[in-house]
């Protein structure tokens, strides 16, 4: 994600403490899993001159205090309790940013 922040894209930092980090996308609700349970999981972005490209895996949505998501491979649904949801519909609905990294770390 380093070049993100070399290229300025703004980011927002959303913790609680499951270890599983995500890149959103809040305009079309697209999802990649960074990391599970502290372990990164493969992500595609491609980087161009002056332009990228991400591999997003999925959707996701909020449902309450639910994050679903929905992977576009398998067809799988997950429902996951415990996200800062809240934090995150706010984050999403200020428009203040493109993507959002939602960073959920052990301490």
């Amino acid at each position: 994600m380093r070049f993100l922040r070399r290229r300025g894209e703004p980011k927002d930092r959303l913790r609680p403490k499951t270890g599983d980090a995500w890149l959103l996308d809040p305009a079309d609700q697209s999802a990649a899993r960074l990391a599970r349970v502290g372990e990164s999981e493969p992500i595609h972005i491609e980087e161009a001159d002056t332009t990228f490209a991400i591999d997003w895996k999925g959707r996701y949505r909020i449902e309450g205090p639910a994050f679903v998501y929905s992977d576009d491979d398998t067809g799988r649904v997950a429902t996951i309790l415990g996200y800062p949801t809240d934090k995150l519909t706010q984050a999403v609905r200020s428009g203040n940013f493109k993507y959002v990294w939602l960073g959920l770390f052990n301490s």
